[in-house]
């Protein structure tokens, strides 16, 4: 079992009110704070996903790979 730390830390930031307020409604959340938690998961999850997408083109593959021959049974 994986027991997962979360640490909370206090943060002062100023947001543009009217950014946040937009935000909580057309995320249906019921705190500023949701709606920011929400959008960092979603940018960190965006920039981890943008880091994969860079390696597509650094990665060999053979294009002759057969990939369903490996599923043929004899």
């Amino acid at each position: 079992m994986i027991i997962k730390e979360v640490i909370v830390v206090a943060t002062n930031l100023q947001i543009d009110d009217t950014l946040i307020q937009k935000a909580v409604k057309l995320g249906g959340h019921k705190t500023k704070k949701a709606a920011v938690s929400k959008a960092l998961i979603e940018y960190i999850q965006n920039l981890e996903q943008e880091k994969i997408i860079s390696m597509f083109e650094t990665v060999e593959y053979d294009p002759d790979y057969d990939y369903k021959k490996q599923r043929r049974r004899l």
